[in-house]
């Protein structure tokens, strides 16, 4: 009876152990060399708050990375994997990002992979209610924290400490963070003097570095097991048209496919909001995206390009000017963040695609905030133009 009631465990546990102590590199050898291909399109949170797969990725001259957040999972006909693929643009975009993968996420993202961005060019994609007052909430940074990540950042001695500290002040006002009692005793050793939280850290150390490496070994497992592929609108019928053509079949997909309402969302997404339209009828007065914490986080976004040396073009998406008036969203606290982040990024020194005085070209967004139809052919134009060195119609992309 006690065996047939600790078998199972015993069997877990040893199947644990030998998972555990199997080397990495076997674990390495098995993972298919198709891998990185099929994670492209995937939006895998296991892949992008991995490490194995984007250093991959990074390291091959065939992917440019795009990060973003929600606005990624749309992919349309028009969608830059999409459209990459029917032009044999020369380039594989791989997608990094889904809903809530803000500034200070995507910025943890890329302290992980310092070394591989140096001379990379990548495409970086801004949301305007990313810079809510209090910038990301806890619902959208605990799923998308990367514990992996989180404990590599303790351990990296490459960034600039000033930088550093600045994103572990900020990261520990996270309960995601707080509540890992080992990594958060190691981040504010990085911030105090206080000389019982060195000690603490100094001891807990060995203990991180090995959980560290269980999180290495986890995030290879995961690469070796792979993802689910996504639904792809690819259309060959594209492959020849002119960027005077793609609008005009962008439009008229647009609207086909938004023709229930006149704010041009798409038809799907207004039936989920149409019995609410009398409550939300002006319901964002007096808001504004022009005053964030975000901005700080997105500033963080900047340091760590710079100083990796990353080639980056940001694109700069706009909301949906008739549903933002209609909610009563006022046209200067929109303003606000378009000419703010702007400046923030050419400050930095990087290219930016500002499509902001799109907020009511028709079909360029695909619901309210979420770039589409049309906004995806400008977003391509802007992409090819930037990454074969064509700067001059990425500053006239608006």
């Amino acid at each position: 009876m006690k065996k047939t009631l600790f078998a199972p465990m015993i069997f877990a546990f040893s199947l644990l152990l030998i998972m555990v102590l199997i080397p990495n590199k076997w674990i390495v050898r098995m993972i298919p060399a198709n891998r990185v291909a099929q994670a492209a399109t995937e939006l895998n949170p296991f892949m992008f708050q991995g490490k194995y797969v984007q250093d991959q990725m990074l390291q091959s001259n065939k992917y440019l990375p795009i990060y973003g957040s929600s606005e990624l999972a749309r992919l349309d006909r028009f969608h830059p994997s999409n459209y990459f693929s029917v032009k044999k643009a020369g380039v594989t975009p791989f997608l990094i990002g889904r809903g809530g993968t803000e500034s200070l996420i995507q910025f943890l993202n890329f302290s992980e992979h310092t070394k591989q961005l140096k001379g990379k060019k990548l495409v970086f994609i801004l949301s305007p209610q990313w810079f809510q007052p209090n910038g990301a909430d806890e619902s959208h940074f605990e799923p998308n924290f990367s514990s992996l990540q989180g404990y590599d950042f303790a351990f990296n001695t490459q960034i600039d400490p000033v930088l550093k500290k600045k994103a572990i002040k900020r990261m520990l006002m996270y309960k995601a963070v707080q509540d890992d009692g080992m990594l958060a005793t190691l981040y504010e050793a990085e911030i105090s003097n206080d000389r019982w939280t060195q000690q603490k850290a100094a001891m807990l150390r060995p203990f991180a570095q090995f959980y560290r490496q269980l999180l290495v070994k986890k995030d290879l497992y995961y690469s070796l097991a792979g993802g689910t592929p996504r639904s792809r609108d690819i259309s060959p019928h594209l492959r020849n048209k002119s960027w005077h053509q793609m609008q005009q079949l962008a439009m008229q997909m647009g609207k086909r496919e938004s023709q229930s309402n006149h704010f041009l969302i798409i038809n799907s997404q207004y039936q989920k909001v149409v019995k609410m339209l009398p409550e939300l009828k002006n319901s964002r007065r007096g808001a504004s995206y022009g005053r964030s914490l975000e901005y700080k986080d997105f500033q963080l976004v900047l340091d760590i390009l710079k100083e990796s040396g990353a080639k980056p073009l940001f694109i700069s998406v706009p909301v949906n000017g008739k549903w933002y008036d209609y909610v009563g969203f006022p046209k200067k606290g929109r303003t606000a963040y378009y000419t703010k982040i702007k400046k923030q990024i050419e400050t930095a020194g990087f290219p930016v695609a500002d499509f902001s005085n799109h907020e009511y070209d028709p079909y360029f967004m695909k619901d309210t905030i979420h770039i589409g139809w049309k906004g995806w052919v400008y977003t391509d134009q802007a992409i090819i133009d930037f990454y074969f060195g064509n700067n001059t119609e990425v500053a006239r992309s608006n």
